[in-house]
């Protein structure tokens, strides 16, 4: 598989703990992700991360967690592929780094710290209900805002450039 063949990768970032608007949030992401093709790659651990992988696996889709420590064992019980770093929250860097798109769903601290990343690096951020991050310099932040997961995963994928992923044929087949 050539690069111009690769399936788009979205990452799901977003709070171990919560709220249920967020968790019904990132499991609806999830699902459109995989239903697009898309591999969702998450911190692999509970709450938003989990709900997504939930989401992704239950419509067939490929999961990537970039774990903090380094046992397999702890990832969701929906991760594919568990990434072992031994990193603690110094992983986040590698989430973003994977992904092609970022999908910021409520978050506390270790959510800001993937949107800066992601800003820092150039990374499209898409934000569902998450922080508002703007430089103290600048008049208008470069995140982009969803109301809703369906327009969430929509902005995401379009701002990878030609992703193999998008929407499938009627058959399901890309």
């Amino acid at each position: 598989m050539n690069r111009k063949e690769m399936k788009a990768r979205i990452g799901v970032v977003g709070a171990s703990k919560p709220d249920r608007t967020s968790a019904r949030n990132a499991y609806a992401v999830g699902k459109l992700i995989a239903r697009r093709g898309g591999i969702l790659i998450c911190g692999g651990l509970s709450g938003v991360m989990e709900e997504a992988a939930r989401g992704a696996q239950e419509e067939g889709g490929i999961t990537v967690g970039v774990l903090p420590g380094d046992q397999p064992a702890c990832a969701n019980p929906y991760i594919d592929i568990p990434i072992v770093t031994g990193m603690g929250y110094a992983r986040n860097i590698v989430i973003v780094r994977s992904a092609q798109a970022l999908i910021a769903i409520g978050g506390s601290y270790g959510t800001l710290s993937e949107i800066a990343y992601a800003l820092n690096l150039g990374v499209p951020i898409v934000g569902l209900g998450t922080w508002d991050v703007a430089r103290i310099d600048a008049r208008e932040t470069k995140m982009i805002f969803a109301k809703t997961p369906e327009e969430a995963v929509e902005k995401a994928f379009s701002e990878i450039p030609n992703p193999k992923s998008q929407i499938p044929t009627s058959k399901g087949k890309k």
